[in-house]
């Protein structure tokens, strides 16, 4: 299950696959054109040198016109900072990979963010409700026990 949206009001499913998200400006150099990856994106993001990646380029028009809807209903952050992937109050379907030290179950989404899901065990696949949030992780409760 992908990210649904809409660019240039046409339906768009982005995969969970997504490794990161970020600005940057197309430089020419001699006879090829480069994108910079911000460092921060290698150093604690899901990106390795050497490795060979899919880029999609969305129009910085697009992308003006949709902050300035948003401009009013979410803070300004710096462009660096990934966002998490998810909302308070947003519910998942969400699969248990692992189980953390204090015994709760731990579920990766986009770009790997954690979300700890306490009484789940490893293997189970539960509908969850998120009821925090912070940059790093964040901490769902179980709404429904198997999908």
């Amino acid at each position: 299950m992908g990210i649904r949206g809409e660019i240039e009001g046409l339906p768009v499913e982005i995969s969970e696959k997504l490794l990161c998200l970020f600005s940057t400006d197309v430089s020419e150099e001699e006879d090829r054109y480069i994108i910079e990856v911000p460092s921060q994106e290698v150093e604690t993001g899901d990106v390795d040198p050497g490795e060979i990646y899919r880029v999609a380029l969305i129009s910085r028009e697009e992308e003006t016109r949709a902050e300035e809807s948003t401009a009013t209903t979410q803070p300004k952050t710096a462009p660096s900072e990934p966002q998490p992937p998810v909302d308070v109050g947003e519910t998942r379907y969400v699969e248990i990979e692992d189980i953390g030290k204090q015994g709760d179950g731990i579920a990766r989404v986009e770009r790997g963010y954690v979300i700890i899901v306490p009484g789940a065990d490893v293997g189970e696949r539960v509908k969850i409700e998120v009821t925090e949030v912070k940059s790093n992780f964040a901490v769902g409760e179980i709404i429904e026990e198997t999908f």
